[in-house]
């Protein structure tokens, strides 16, 4: 049995800056031979449709069917596969479904209604806001089966109004994964395809004889997923490009050990490139951690893939203090953020880069995975600086909204044709002067 040691830190070290870096460092790069393939993949599946996508599936897949039509799972299925799984599943499904939309309902009402107004020269100015047509979900179903992943991206997309969700979801050899489906059904997505890879990427963004195209591309994957999401971005929009799973955990010494170390676990047990770090002011608190690290991990299914994640990209960090744990925090601009406190209300408004914030002892990380309501699908490897979780948002587009009154035309007018002439925009200028009263017949 492997032991688990991550690095241990103190900001107070000379040599803390040069280590830190050391640690966080990831490089999201993707190696040039899978770049090459998934070009391949890509051009393949644009130019030829349904007969690269059946080609890949059984290359990569072990799926050998005659017809991509063969590959959709029709609607029928996706309920026969909720009544087959156990009636825990099934009432776990519905609650959590109803736990994220409902949060993903009131993001719509705070966030994405149309709205206008009038100013004083009668003008109607405003926004629309408007659901995509069609988007596509990308489901991991490879080496272990994430329905939660479902109800996370198909829900919100339902709220936004999405008319048509399409999913795909590799079964390699065919071995579907009811539990899954049962979350497709629950979600109301539209169309599901078993297919998975960069060929499913490009049948979504291209569409091919039988599968459509889509707006929108969201969903994790492998590398290969990733590497295909970048090169069809522009033909069709895509949520973000996830990199590894993280968990921050600032603590202040009174949640018990073990939960904190169970906590930095559940991360950890993804993958190996996972990062789960902990920032204490407390040293005597960390080495408790510690010790329940040494103790639980032989508990732990996937004790393998959790000690070299901790090991390799772990870390222990003492601070002088909380407002220091919040500082460094903020730099590493966590995917998963728990503040162990008694008190976490007095640290959060320190706390401004982040995916999720978890708030006090109670809030694992892993209730906000499956049914506590905000959104899963959160930015990592420092993106919280600049990018949000996937929400209602995502499956929406803002047309903006300009009705401009006779009064109003007059003023606008005027300025828009100084500026216009300054760019030296000859036309640009007179649309707009032809509309002012004392130039009703500018001529040429």
């Amino acid at each position: 049995m492997s032991a688990a040691s991550p690095l241990r830190l103190n900001t107070q070290s000379s040599d803390f800056e040069e280590a830190f870096q050391k640690r966080l460092h990831w490089s999201a790069s993707t190696d040039q031979a899978i770049e090459e393939r998934v070009a391949g993949i890509l051009s393949d599946v644009q130019t030829r449709g349904d007969a690269a996508v059946l080609e890949y599936t059984q290359t990569f897949d072990r799926l050998s069917v005659e017809r991509v039509s063969d590959l959709c799972i029709p609607p029928e299925s996706l309920k026969e596969a909720f009544d087959s799984i156990p009636r825990t599943q099934r009432e776990a499904l519905i609650q959590a479904e109803a736990r994220v939309r409902a949060y993903h309902q009131a993001q719509k009402k705070a966030s994405g209604e149309s709205w206008s107004y009038t100013d004083e020269q009668g003008n109607l100015l405003g926004q629309k806001v408007t659901p995509l047509d069609r988007v596509g979900i990308y489901v991991p179903g490879g080496l272990a089966a994430y329905p939660s992943s479902v109800l996370m991206n198909a829900v919100p997309a339902h709220v936004a109004g999405v008319q048509e969700i399409v999913m795909v979801v590799p079964t390699p050899a065919g071995a579907r994964n009811q539990l899954v489906l049962a979350a497709a059904y629950v979600a109301g997505v539209s169309k599901v395809f078993t297919i998975g890879g960069a060929q499913a990427i490009g049948a979504l963004a291209y569409g091919t004889q039988t599968i459509p195209n889509v707006d929108k591309i969201t969903g994790p994957g492998n590398a290969y997923v990733a590497a295909a999401k970048r090169r069809v971005f522009g033909k069709v929009g895509i949520d973000m490009i996830a990199g590894p799973s993280e968990i921050l955990v600032i603590a202040d010494g009174s949640t018990p050990p073990e939960w904190v170390a169970m906590d930095l676990f559940s991360q950890a047990e993804h993958d190996e490139l996972a990062q789960s770090i902990l920032l204490c002011p407390d040293a005597k608190y960390i080495d408790r951690v510690q010790a329940e690290i040494d103790r639980l991990l032989p508990q732990m299914q996937r004790s393998e893939i959790i000690a070299k994640s901790l090991n390799g990209r772990g870390a222990l960090i003492q601070t002088r203090s909380m407002e220091e744990a919040c500082a460094i925090s903020n730099r590493i601009a966590p995917e998963h953020l728990e503040i162990s406190s008694n008190d976490p209300h007095k640290w959060e408004p320190l706390l401004v880069h982040a995916g999720a914030i978890f708030m006090g002892a109670y809030t694992s990380e892993s209730l906000g995975d499956y049914c506590a309501g905000p959104n899963h699908v959160l930015p990592t490897s420092g993106t919280a600086r600049f990018s949000s979780p996937l929400g209602v948002y995502d499956f929406q587009k803002r047309s903006s909204l300009i009705k401009v009154s006779h009064e109003g035309a007059q003023q606008l007018g005027a300025i828009a044709s100084v500026l216009a002439r300054g760019e030296g925009l000859q036309a640009h200028a007179l649309a707009a002067e032809m509309r002012l009263d004392s130039n009703s017949n500018v001529g040429l």
